[in-house]
């Protein structure tokens, strides 16, 4: 194992998608009053956080100054129900917020928060084992293929890379279930070198997971 040193993580326990959605709204809030311009998010897909932006969409934010990246994406058109971006617009697009497809072509800007979640294979975003994801990787978007493809969602994937996640003043992690919470300690500690691990070697800014 590497000797890399991941900084300290922010664990809160039995967060509800109410409190979570709080907490995000206020470091955007925080975000918001520290520059005149726009500022920029990336949010994971999967189930776990639209109902927590279906809560985000009631708070009293400037969503035009706030720019919305997917994670990552399934490579299918906008409409399919498998589409994360088309979820996302779909919720946060009529309070105004600017969503951006992410694209093989896409340049990532600075974000203020990268959400993410964390599969039981250790992935984040679509950076699954097989995928190999390096930390220095050259390319800020990688189109990838998951091997084994999820059931769920049978699709090639487009997916932000190490570097463009890290390049963030803070990333929070939204896990849930025993398994994936020991899965992602397991990582903290520098027990295993999965996907969650590089990022968390990776990173330099503030890190909070809500399990």
């Amino acid at each position: 194992m590497s000797d890399t040193q991941i900084p300290a993580v922010t664990i809160v326990e039995h967060a509800d998608d109410a409190a979570i959605a709080r907490w995000f709204a206020d470091r955007l809030k925080h975000a918001l009053a520290a520059t005149d311009g726009p500022i920029a998010v990336t949010v994971p897909g999967g189930s776990t956080p639209f109902p927590i932006f279906d809560i985000l969409a009631h708070e009293d934010l400037d969503w035009s100054r706030i720019a919305v990246w997917p994670g990552d994406d399934r490579i299918v058109e906008e409409s399919h129900p498998a589409s994360n971006v088309g979820k996302i617009r779909a919720r946060l697009e009529p309070v105004g917020a600017v969503i951006v497809p992410l694209t093989e072509e896409a340049v990532p800007p600075h974000f203020t928060i990268a959400w993410l979640g964390m599969g039981a294979d250790g992935h984040i975003a679509s950076l699954f084992p097989n995928t190999d994801p390096q930390v220095d990787d050259p390319q800020a978007v990688r189109r990838l293929t998951p091997d084994p493809l999820p059931p769920e969602a049978p699709f090639d994937r487009v997916s932000l890379t190490i570097p463009s996640l890290i390049d963030s003043d803070e990333m929070m992690f939204v896990i849930r279930g025993d398994e994936k919470r020991a899965l992602f300690d397991a990582a903290v500690q520098g027990e295993h070198d999965l996907p969650v691990s590089r990022l968390l070697k990776a990173a330099t800014g503030r890190i909070t997971c809500f399990c």
